[in-house]
């Protein structure tokens, strides 16, 4: 049975915010009721996040708590997402997130989804909720009705859309599956409060985790940074092109590190996000232009093993300014072609 959603329905949300995060660039992220923290580790690779366009420190912190209850060390936030959450709260409880998130909190924007049960009977085999932990499903009109209240009570406006198409002939009708509140506050950077500024902090929730990324001021880092994403993308691009001119496929899960970093391996799912493959697809067209222009030019990419042998030696070169367009990454860490050829004080003059 093929998948009702392509893109499914949870990377089509986490997606949603990625987007959003990339057009507004708020520097400090909110995710409350993060499960898994599946958004959380997409989220880090984002630079828009914490200042990471001025390479300064990434701190990531994971609590406990209620997303009822107050705690100071969450104001001050840019952006919060409430992913599929509020539907697990009694309506009550809604009532209380609603005075904590826009009252207490008071981000700049909060996004917020929810299931649209109008789009329930296009769901194959479903009775009742669409899990077993949900407290309610609210209609559009009853999604926008609570919305509107949140607006007028708290100083916000919102606009209402979603993710998850209906079928063809039943999308005005119905709407999107999961729908979807992007709240802004009114006044820019002007804060409403609806609690005492001067009353003491309260500290309720229990901080399971914290880590602050290294930060790319130190130009040691900085070079091992550099060097690691370089790697990476050299042998993503020759094992693509390898699996194009051979048709042959590698499914080695792990990449290394090069030999004077220590020779660790890391799994590539890990360190980048799901688009990663368009941009290897494109940086694999680039790079393929280019190879056939230095062939012409009478410089091989690859060597044969033999001087009459079928059989390709694995060795490939990628050329520099292939990396430095198709990987933004390492254009923004070097930051020009130049200093990946030669490189300035602090950059690893191995690059060249």
């Amino acid at each position: 049975m093929e998948p009702m959603f392509t893109p499914a329905l949870h990377r089509q949300r986490h997606q949603f915010v990625i987007d959003f995060v990339k057009r507004k660039k708020p520097k400090k992220v909110l995710d409350l009721g993060c499960c898994e923290c599946v958004l959380l580790k997409q989220l880090k690779f984002h630079r828009e996040i914490e200042r990471l366009p001025s390479y300064d420190q990434l701190r990531i912190e994971l609590y406990q708590g209620s997303v009822t209850e107050k705690d100071a060390r969450l104001r001050g936030f840019d952006l919060v997402t409430s992913i599929e959450l509020i539907e697990h709260l009694t309506l009550a409880d809604v009532e209380l997130f609603s005075e904590v998130v826009f009252g207490y909190l008071t981000p700049e924007a909060v996004i917020v989804s929810t299931p649209n049960s109008d789009f329930n009977p296009f769901l194959p085999g479903l009775v009742g909720f669409r899990h077993i932990d949900h407290k309610f499903e609210w209609t559009r009109a009853e999604f926008k009705s609570w919305a509107m209240k949140v607006c007028l009570q708290y100083g916000y406006e919102v606009e209402l859309t979603g993710v998850g198409q209906a079928p063809p002939g039943q999308r005005e009708r119905v709407g999107f599956c999961s729908q979807i509140g992007v709240f802004h506050r009114l006044g820019g950077k002007e804060r409403y409060n609806m609690f005492d500024e001067d009353a003491e902090d309260v500290f309720s929730y229990t901080l399971l985790y914290s880590i602050i990324y290294p930060s790319l001021h130190d130009n040691n880092i900085l070079r091992r940074v550099l060097m690691c994403e370089v790697v990476y993308w050299a042998e993503k691009l020759k094992r693509r092109w390898i699996a194009e001119e051979t048709g042959e496929r590698d499914d080695t899960d792990y990449l290394c590190q090069a030999e004077g970093e220590g020779g660790e391996c890391f799994r590539a799912s890990e360190r980048h996000v799901d688009t990663e493959e368009t941009q290897t697809a494109a940086c694999g067209a680039e790079m393929k232009t280019l190879v056939d222009q230095e062939e012409e030019d009478g410089e091989l990419f690859w060597r044969h093993s033999q001087p009459d042998s079928d059989k390709w030696r694995r060795r490939v070169s990628v050329p520099l300014a292939v990396l430095w367009c198709c990987c933004p990454k390492v254009s923004v860490l070097s930051g020009s072609v130049s200093n990946l050829r030669t490189p300035p004080d602090g950059m690893n003059p191995e690059l060249n």
